[in-house]
């Protein structure tokens, strides 16, 4: 039985992450201006994969449990979930309720002029058949990209 799991385990096709943040990935983020992030919704819930042998059928379901978000400035941060999308029913300076970085530094010291934002998701495969059933857990994926970080500077003028 563990053999046809571990079949069914090794077919699944994990979704690879997809990055969001609000301000947008593909635009400058704002030192002490919270930045959401999430992953995007097709790439987290429930994957599942059926094998079938002669006389038994094992069912394996992932779901994802954490994502952890390394932000390229020597910060992580562990969500349990995908993150909010931003909305513009939020002040651009509010917090993400569930899932939030606020840069203290801009990244045009670094190389390229960015930080390297990865986010790790983490799967848990729950299997059943054949009167049987078992856990892998920590399955890992992972996915990264730039972001510009950088200071803006207000003038008071008369």
């Amino acid at each position: 039985m563990a053999e046809v799991a571990r079949q069914a385990v090794e077919r699944m096709e994990l979704p690879d992450p997809v990055i969001r943040t609000s301000p947008d990935e593909n635009f400058v983020q704002v030192v002490h201006v919270p930045t959401w992030m999430w992953v995007e919704k097709n790439s987290w819930g429930p994957v599942t994969e059926t094998v079938k042998v002669p006389g038994v059928q094992v069912t394996a379901t992932a779901r994802p449990r954490l994502a952890v978000w390394s932000m390229g400035d020597g910060s992580t941060v562990s969500c349990t979930g995908p993150g909010t999308p931003y909305s513009a029913k939020h002040r651009p300076d509010t917090e993400s309720p569930d899932c939030g970085h606020t840069y203290r530094r801009a990244s045009l010291a670094e190389p390229d002029k960015t930080f390297t934002v990865s986010v790790r998701v983490t799967w848990d495969v729950e299997w059943r058949g054949g009167g049987q059933s078992g856990v892998v857990p920590g399955l890992v994926i992972g996915a990264q990209r730039q972001l510009v970080v950088d200071e803006v500077h207000a003038v008071v003028v008369r």
